[in-house]
């Protein structure tokens, strides 16, 4: 499924978007506000973030910077009242992926978040954070001079866990990218976790798992 973060102050339109979004069957996440929306986005992983620009305590101008700033790879789609080509640059050059002004057509809003959707699935297969390098299409592992043997299981726990860098990464999450709605009990995604450790530490490096106690795992240089 499809998870959608969106961030509107407008809590009609909000309340519509959402509807309409699980009707699509997408997993939708509210914020009424950028400070919200931002501490959201910083914990949880989505497959797209669609921003309204003129947001209370935060505009999403400086919300999707700072998200860059952090290294968060996301797509995100502004939405806004404003529709001149400046406002669109303007929104581009802050590192937003896509522009969609106010009125829209909502079966258009719905496109274009399963495009940018699209998009990030079929980011690069190689990603690489400090000295670990993971590549999706040789199912290979390296850190540094080593090669990591990992089962599939936390393969694609790692896999996650590098897509989403700097953030946050919780149970659920993982759980859903390992068995969907089928999860089995939570000591089995923990063995995981505990196996990909001492995977990544049987190479010389900086630790790189770490937990963050009532949020989930995050994958980062210490």
């Amino acid at each position: 499924m499809t998870r959608v973060l969106l961030i509107e102050d407008d809590r009609d339109l909000a309340e519509t978007l959402l509807q309409l979004m699980e009707f699509e069957n997408m997993v939708p996440d509210y914020a009424s506000n950028g400070a919200a929306g931002l501490n959201l986005a910083q914990t949880n992983r989505y497959d797209v973030l669609v921003l309204d620009i003129g947001l209370p305590k935060m505009d999403g101008l400086s919300l999707c910077k700072q998200l860059r700033q952090e290294g968060c790879q996301t797509p995100i789609l502004f939405l806004t009242a404003r529709g001149s080509i400046d406002d669109k640059l303007e929104g581009f050059a802050s590192g937003g992926d896509d522009y969609l002004a106010k009125p829209f057509d909502n079966r258009e809003l719905l496109a274009r978040i399963m495009v940018l959707s699209g998009r990030r699935s079929s980011q690069s297969p190689v990603i690489k954070i400090d000295d670990l390098e993971l590549d999706n299409s040789a199912h290979k592992v390296v850190r540094g001079d080593h090669t990591i043997k990992l089962t599939p299981a936390s393969f694609t726990i790692l896999e996650v866990l590098m897509r989403a860098s700097p953030n946050v990464v919780s149970r659920e999450d993982l759980e859903s990218a390992l068995w969907g709605d089928d999860a089995p009990n939570s000591n089995t995604l923990k063995a995981h976790i505990y196996y990909l450790r001492k995977s990544l530490e049987q190479a010389p490096g900086v630790k790189l798992l770490h937990t963050i106690a009532g949020k989930g795992w995050v994958l980062k240089p210490e």
